[in-house]
């Protein structure tokens, strides 16, 4: 597993990549498990705030703020989401 962009994110990182592959792996791949009951998901909110935190202070969340708004209409199209 590699390591997360921000370093003080490693350690939620890791525990959520570990999670992550073991439900993948043992639930989801065999039908047991469905996106909506992944059990990894308060740890993948963890890492989220986190990488939140981190690419703000380094000023990248504007950068990618941006980078959506002149992709809207590619995700509409691409993802079949309404504009």
């Amino acid at each position: 597993m590699s390591q997360s962009l921000a370093k003080q994110c490693n350690e939620v990182k890791e525990r959520y990549d570990t999670c992550f592959l073991k439900w993948y792996s043992e639930k989801y791949l065999r039908g047991i498990g469905t996106a909506e009951n992944n059990e990894c998901s308060e740890l993948f909110k963890e890492y989220s705030q986190c990488l939140k935190v981190a690419l703000k202070e380094r000023g990248i969340d504007k950068l990618l703020e941006e980078a959506r708004e002149d992709n809207k209409e590619n995700d509409a199209v691409y993802l079949g989401r309404k504009k």
